[in-house]
């Protein structure tokens, strides 16, 4: 998508993906677009034989959350994924997510703020119209995408369920549901169940944090998260947070579950930041999806992913290379 005036994160056209998958891209878009006028909650769809079918999603474009870099494509979006609840293998959660019901589908909501219950995913979302952002996705690993989500601001979320002055973190956890995530049964897991995750308040509140509900105009697919999953696009993939089912707003800051595996590699707040390498590989550079490891397409990492502008003021004063 090419933006007249294009927002300081947007990286130039030579760090992009190839031009037949965003004029493919286009194409597709041109059809899903044209019932934007209206807002329409998400219609879930059920395990069947295996796999759970998307569903189309009205929504608007957010041109001012956009790139010049084209789309990663479709395929490698949704079979090259990290979704430990089904499998270590970047290829298990597409071959194993398909079996979980996400319908219907509930959000705890808990702790420091007044509207605490127990929510259906469309009351929570409403009454927002959704919204396509297209986000970069870099994960710690070193390798990144660029997507096309569909959702709702987390801050329009918050605000609603109106936080005490004592929520100073927002707390999120993943479905735990060993019957339908083979992962949780695994006698050789490192992760104490459920997934947990955390932002400061401030950063939960900033404009790029999203709730994301879809991608490339669906539904999510399992795989990706669905029906509902956090976007933090200036931290490392491990932040954003798949298929949610509770928020708890707290005033101490909440233990996250790759900061208890290994809090010396995987730190709370997890900012995208080349210069901090991981202690077992280096940060400065990116493999873009959906390139192999020997492809000469790597590219430099930016830091906060490009998104300074937006973010660098969150953490003014803050050592960044202590408080990774």
């Amino acid at each position: 998508m090419l933006i007249k005036s294009p927002p300081s994160w947007a990286i130039s056209e030579s760090d992009v993906t190839p031009e037949s998958v965003y004029l493919n891209r286009r194409k597709f878009m041109a059809g899903t677009v044209a019932a934007t006028a209206a807002m329409a909650m998400p219609v879930l769809g059920r395990a069947s034989e295996g796999r759970t079918a998307s569903q189309p999603l009205n929504y608007a474009k957010a041109a001012e959350y956009s790139t010049e870099e084209e789309l990663t494509p479709y395929k490698a979006v949704t079979s090259y994924n990290n979704f430990y609840e089904f499998g270590t293998g970047k290829e298990d959660p597409a071959r194993y997510a398909g079996g979980m019901s996400v319908d219907p589908w509930s959000v705890i909501v808990e702790g420091e703020c007044e509207k605490t219950g127990t929510y259906a995913l469309e009351d929570l979302l409403s009454p927002r119209q959704y919204q396509e952002r297209i986000y970069r996705l870099r994960c710690v690993e070193a390798w990144s995408m660029v997507i096309p989500w569909v959702g709702v601001p987390l801050a329009d979320v918050i605000a609603r369920l109106k936080p005490r002055s004592k929520a100073k973190y927002v707390y999120f956890e993943t479905l735990h549901d060993p019957e339908q995530m083979r992962g949780q049964r695994s006698l050789f897991s490192v992760i104490d169940w459920p997934y947990r995750e955390g932002l400061r308040m401030d950063e939960a509140m900033n404009e790029l944090a999203f709730l994301a509900i879809g991608l490339y105009g669906k539904t999510l697919p399992n795989q990706n998260g669905a029906p509902i999953r956090l976007v933090v696009p200036w931290k490392y993939g491990f932040k954003s947070i798949k298929s949610i089912v509770r928020i708890r707003f707290v005033e101490e800051r909440p233990k996250t579950s790759w900061e208890m595996i290994a809090p010396e590699e995987y730190g709370f707040f997890a900012n995208v930041n080349p210069e901090v390498d991981h202690p077992r590989w280096s940060q400065k550079r990116e493999r873009r999806l959906p390139s192999g490891l020997l492809s000469p397409n790597w590219i430099k990492t930016v830091k906060f992913n490009g998104y300074g502008e937006q973010v660098a003021g969150l953490y003014k004063g803050m050592d960044l290379a202590r408080h990774y």
